[in-house]
């Protein structure tokens, strides 16, 4: 249910190479400011966020939830997205566990709903296969096959 609804919303992207973790920061949100969720200065707070508290956006190796940590300025609306990067991007050059190549990017006007999409994405992301999977994702259809196959009923529902 959540790829689907990502996939729905078109709020997807898939990049090959991006320069620096700022600049996947900025290209993660893209798919959200489309559709006025956030604006474009919601990027820059993430990235604010990062610069003050470390890379606490990559949750396990090669997986990557960026989200402001502080008052959600330039959110609109409560929706996640999702971006896979084919080369990795590092938050940490001395670090390879600070690399990621999947985003899953929230933004909330909310912070109970927030936490309910937080908790949906830790539930896929502990499911060893699927995030194998996950790294091989090439477009939006791979994303309707793994939610298909990965359905996680009610639970992975987003709370838009």
């Amino acid at each position: 249910m959540l790829l689907k609804e990502i996939v729905e919303k078109r709020h997807f992207n898939f990049v090959d190479r991006i320069d620096s973790w700022e600049e996947s920061i900025r290209i993660a949100c893209k798919p959200l400011e489309a559709d006025g969720t956030v604006e474009p200065v919601y990027a820059e707070e993430i990235i604010k966020c990062v610069k003050k508290h470390g890379p606490y956006i990559v949750l396990i190796p090669n997986f990557a939830m960026p989200h402001s940590c502080e008052g959600a300025i330039g959110a609109k609306d409560t929706a996640i997205s999702f971006m896979k990067v084919t080369r990795p991007v590092s938050f940490d050059p001395g670090d390879p566990e600070k690399d990621a190549t999947v985003f899953f990017t929230l933004a909330s006007v909310n912070s109970d709903i927030h936490l309910k999409n937080m908790r949906k994405l830790f539930t896929m992301l502990t499911n060893e296969e699927l995030c194998a999977e996950l790294l091989g994702v090439t477009g939006p259809e791979d994303l309707l096959r793994l939610d298909e196959k990965y359905s996680f009923g009610d639970a992975a529902r987003l709370d838009y």
